[in-house]
């Protein structure tokens, strides 16, 4: 079931870092790059985010996307899924899900360049890569865009 999480909820909140902590875990092997300010980030930190947060679970949190509405842009800072459900479609519904609310916006994504699994999964969707940044040396993240 997909549903809007608050965040600002301690239990929430410590479900979010439950979940992010391994799955960034992953994406940081994939880059090379154990610098992703998630992996050491705080309850408080999420708590205090002026992020929305959107979920998915079953029995438990399994998944979440998080984003910020700039304006008519929707600029997605989070989509995790917990390596244990990986693979079972969480990350589609979760995105499928945000550009449904958001119709016809215009959506904003970066993911690490060597993560070719989050770079598919937004390609599906029809984003289309924008440039890359360095975020360290040798480090690049690739910047997406939708218009829906």
């Amino acid at each position: 079931m997909i549903c809007k999480l608050n965040h600002r909820n301690e239990e929430t909140a410590e479900n979010i870092q439950r979940i992010q902590q391994p799955a960034y875990l992953v994406e940081a092997e994939l880059m090379g790059f154990h610098g992703i300010p998630q992996l050491t980030e705080s309850i408080e930190d999420i708590q205090n985010s002026g992020e929305s947060f959107i979920g998915f679970k079953e029995e438990k949190l399994k998944g979440f996307i998080s984003y910020v509405d700039e304006e008519g842009l929707i600029d997605i800072y989070r989509l995790v899924v917990h390596p244990d459900s990986f693979r079972q479609g969480i990350a589609k519904k979760l995105l499928a899900d945000l550009l449904m609310r958001y119709k016809g916006r215009k959506f904003i994504v970066s993911t690490g360049t060597a993560n070719e699994p989050a770079k598919n999964l937004y390609r599906s969707f029809g984003f289309i890569e924008q440039d890359e940044f360095e975020v360290s040396p040798g480090i690049t993240c690739t910047n997406f865009m939708k218009q829906s």
